[in-house]
Order: C-alpha cells, then sequence, then structure tokens
C-alpha cells in the first residue's frame, strides 16, 4: 500500500533549509538523469559527481531540519515523502536536462550564486549551518569551474554548439532571478547578484554569447511549480512510496 505525506512544521529555519536542500536534491537528481547518456564517458563521471555532491549538501541540510523541526522525520521523509507543493526549490533546477548546452546553462547560472552563497554563509552564527557551508562551498567552486569551461568551449566553438547554448540561455536566464528572492536565512542572496553579474559577464563574454533581457519567473520558493517537478518526484518516489518502510 502506497504510503502518504507528511506534514512539516515549517519553522522559519525548518523552510529555509529545505529550500536549500531541495535545490540540492532537485539538480542533483536532474544531473543523474544524464547517467548512460552523456557525450563522453568522462563528462558523464563528472556530472554524477557533481550530482552526489548535491545530493550529499541536500543530505546535511534535511538531517538539520530534521533535527530543528523536531517531529521525529529524518532526511528520507524529507526527500520522499513530500508532495510537489512542499517542495521549495527554484524552479530553475527542475527544468529538464534538455541538450547538454541545456545542461552546462542551467549549472553555470545555479553554482555561479551557490559558490559565493554558501561562501558567506560560511560565517553564519550557527555553528551548523556554517559547518554545511563550508564543505558545500568548496564542491560548488569545481561545479563553477567545471561548467564555466564548458560554457566556454560550446559557446565558442562551432556554429551549432553556439546556437545550442545561446538558446539555452535564452531559455533559462527568466529562472535565475528567483534565486536572489528573500528568505528566512542568515543571508539576504540580493547582496550576492553583483557579483553574480560580473561572474557571468565575464563568462558570457568569453564564450560570445549575449545576454538576454531581464524578466524573471518565480514560484518554486512558494511551492508553485512548473509540470516538470512532478514527472521528476514521480519517479524519485517511486519505490519509498511503493515499499514503505522499506531498507536495503
Amino acid at each position: 500500500m502506497a504510503t502518504t505525506s507528511i506534514t512539516v512544521e515549517e519553522k522559519p529555519l525548518v523552510r529555509y533549509l529545505l529550500g536549500r536542500a531541495d535545490d540540492a536534491l532537485v539538480l542533483g537528481h536532474r544531473l543523474s538523469e544524464w547517467t548512460g547518456r552523456a557525450p563522453m564517458l568522462e563528462e558523464e563521471l563528472a556530472l554524477a559527481n557533481i550530482g552526489l555532491d548535491l545530493i550529499g549538501q541536500a543530505r546535511s541540510l534535511y538531517q538539520y531540519a530534521a533535527q530543528c523541526e523536531g517531529m521525529g522525520h529524518d532526511e528520507d521523509d524529507f526527500a520522499y515523502l513530500r508532495d510537489p507543493s512542499q517542495y521549495l526549490n527554484v524552479l530553475l533546477v527542475e527544468q529538464p536536462n534538455g541538450d547538454f548546452a541545456h545542461t552546462i546553462v542551467r549549472q553555470v547560472l545555479y553554482s555561479a550564486f551557490a559558490d559565493p552563497y554558501w561562501r558567506a554563509v560560511m560565517q553564519a552564527p550557527d555553528q551548523t549551518l556554517a559547518a554545511i557551508a563550508a564543505k558545500s562551498e568548496k564542491e560548488s567552486a569545481y561545479h563553477l569551474r567545471h561548467a564555466s569551461e564548458w560554457l566556454i568551449r560550446l559557446g565558442d566553438g562551432t556554429p551549432e554548439s553556439h546556437r545550442r547554448a545561446q538558446a539555452a540561455l535564452d531559455a533559462l536566464w527568466p529562472y535565475a532571478g528567483e534565486l536572489f528572492d528573500a528568505d528566512t536565512g542568515p543571508l539576504d542572496p540580493s547582496t550576492l547578484r553583483p557579483g553574480w553579474e560580473r561572474t557571468l559577464a565575464g563568462l558570457l563574454t568569453r564564450s560570445t554569447l549575449v545576454r538576454p533581457a531581464d524578466w524573471v519567473q518565480r514560484g518554486g520558493r512558494a511551492g508553485r511549480h512548473s509540470e516538470h517537478l512532478g514527472h521528476l518526484l514521480a519517479a524519485m518516489q517511486h519505490l519509498p512510496r511503493s515499499f514503505p518502510g522499506a531498507t536495503w
């Protein structure tokens, strides 16, 4: 018999932790979908490792959220026993992989924010959160470097790779603005926007890509998602919901 969804007591800190954990889990799952399909074996391993890093970040954040909530839930409950409307991830991370250029652009937009974000949160007075941030920043710095190198190759490569990279940038740019919306965490994300803008400006110049016009598609932090998240969760949550309490 399938299990029902949990009810979360969304204290401000819990809600914040779930949002950041959901970002990492959903993007990590998206990257895992490249397993067996990446353009080369080396890149398949790289994307899988980035996905594992993100899922590791999600686990740490979910564990801390469970501790703060105090309702007896654990990391698996948060990952597998919530409905799409209970997820608080930004819309950017749930967008489908598309082609390789699409995946790389999505990763650049996210990692260019995540790297300085976690670096700043390392100074948070909450020692547990600061420790999670210290580990996450080291990983995010690599994620940004890896995706940036690929963006430059694609944008400044062949006419076809340039076309695909520009199309991906045009499609995904509107989702990036939600990363900077205020939340209940220790840092105002909007303070990181100028640095993010400078990072992206340098990368787009080297990639010979054109920055799209600014407009923001938001809703994820409020639990309003695209249809893509429901399909993703249906696949990710199938076994835990079909066989409650099952263990390896």
